[in-house]
């Protein structure tokens, strides 16, 4: 592990690199993002229009109605979908979308959990790497563009 590695509690597994969109607010998946365009889509959130389309979402929640979770596993099933979730709050929603697209398409976006503490870190990064096996997550500051480290 580096300087710049921070680790959490797995709820998907799999590995993802990618830019950090770190939101300002929690999002709905349901009614507040795009999966054909994978564009944050609710004009009342601060992130209106930003694509999360292949990158490391962290916010301290989600938010909305259980819908979402088939927003999600769309999206990751048509490739719009971020690579991955840094959260602070366990998340059932995203958990379930991300997981039926997993065990449908065979196809991972990694869900992490950290504390209110750790999650404020990323403000400052601007990519990341997720690496999400049997309950443990391990998060390090990640160039994009770089080669990933073999595990």
């Amino acid at each position: 592990m580096t300087d710049a590695t921070l680790t959490g509690m797995a709820l998907v597994d799999g590995d993802a690199a990618g830019l950090v969109a770190c939101l300002a607010e929690p999002l709905s998946f349901w009614g507040g993002f795009d999966a054909a365009t994978g564009t944050v889509i609710d004009r009342r959130h601060p992130d209106h229009g930003l694509c999360l389309t292949g990158r490391i979402v962290v916010m301290a929640a989600a938010r909305g109605s259980s819908s979402g979770s088939s927003v999600l596993a769309e999206a990751i099933r048509s490739g719009t979908a971020p690579a991955g979730f840094v959260l602070s709050t366990r998340d059932a929603i995203l958990t379930v979308g991300a997981q039926v697209a997993l065990e449908l398409y065979g196809r991972a976006c990694p869900i992490a959990v950290v504390s209110p503490a750790q999650l404020a870190c990323f403000a400052r990064w601007t990519g990341l790497r997720l690496d999400c096996r049997n309950g443990r997550a391990t998060i390090e500051e990640h160039t994009v563009g770089a080669p990933l480290s073999p595990k």
